[in-house]
């Protein structure tokens, strides 16, 4: 049974589909005091139990643990965790003396009640080597080429740094055509502002497909288009797998001069143009 977290249940009802396996009804509550609870109607009796959840916040953290331990109070002969998105992914090492390794905390924690972890594109692969179960990461940047349009003016794909060139390559694999580049940045430390610059490839006239994992902010993903448009390009597509699009990302990207925002449902929002759940139906 597919096993929806509040605020992945779009997702979990395409993984669901995707792999022929009834998709579970969960009840959320919360308390007067802010506690939450969630409850498992439906019996999972001698049954895999398929948690799915995004952690998108401490909350949803919570409800990962709760979900877990009800499908094991509920009788589920194997419970596997589906974290689509996993939050603090990009805290993989202690950054300043005294600080946690945050996404190794979290791993320990959510490896309690599972027998499987499944990630998709997590920010830093490392993180998977955190969790006391076997644990594999799926890549979703394939699905950023299904919602371009179909005939891209000289499509060049560009990821924001050379560490991420294998996401621009698999989606452009996917589209079937075009060359891809990486962004180089230079910091200026005396003022601190950062140059953004395409390593190699020239950009005027073509079709831009920007490719990254996540985005947050906006802010280093909408002065990437900035600098696109200021180099002639023609038009300038964001993609991500994880639309994270905190506070006004989308309407930076927008003043920017993005074409159009395409984004997976490991996070579910308006530009989530596309499902990850096939890659993760593969997985399972």
């Amino acid at each position: 049974m597919i096993i929806p977290g509040a605020d992945t249940q779009a997702f979990a009802a395409a993984l669901a589909n995707a792999t022929d396996e009834r998709l579970g009804r969960v009840e959320y509550e919360q308390f007067a005091d802010g506690e939450h609870v969630v409850r498992l109607p439906e019996s999972v009796a001698g049954e895999r139990a398929v948690v799915v959840a995004s952690t998108v916040d401490s909350d949803a953290h919570v409800q990962v643990l709760q979900l877990q331990d009800a499908a094991r109070e509920a009788g589920a002969s194997e419970v596997v965790t589906v974290l689509p998105y996993m939050g603090y992914a990009r805290q993989d090492e202690a950054f300043r003396t005294g600080e946690p390794v945050s996404s190794r905390a979290i791993a320990r924690a959510i490896s309690t009640g599972t027998d499987r972890v499944i990630t998709v594109n997590p920010h830093e692969p490392s993180v998977c080597d955190f969790f006391d179960v076997p644990t594999a990461h799926v890549d979703a940047a394939g699905l950023l080429a299904d919602p371009l349009p179909d005939a891209l003016e000289g499509p060049l794909f560009l990821s924001p740094d050379e560490g991420a060139i294998d996401l621009a390559v698999t989606a452009r694999d996917a589209y079937g055509e075009g060359e891809t580049d990486y962004f180089e940045k230079d910091r200026d430390y005396d003022s601190g502002d950062i140059e953004i610059t395409p390593s190699d490839a020239d950009v005027a006239g073509r079709d831009v497909v920007l490719v990254d994992d996540i985005i947050a902010t906006g802010s280093t993903m909408s002065e990437s288009v900035e600098v696109l448009m200021n180099r002639d390009a023609n038009r300038v597509f964001v993609t991500c797998v994880h639309p994270m699009l905190a506070s006004n990302a989308l309407t930076k990207l927008s003043a920017a001069g993005v074409e159009a925002v395409y984004g997976t449902d490991t996070l579910e929002r308006a530009v989530s143009e596309v499902s990850a759940a096939p890659v993760v139906a593969a997985e399972l």
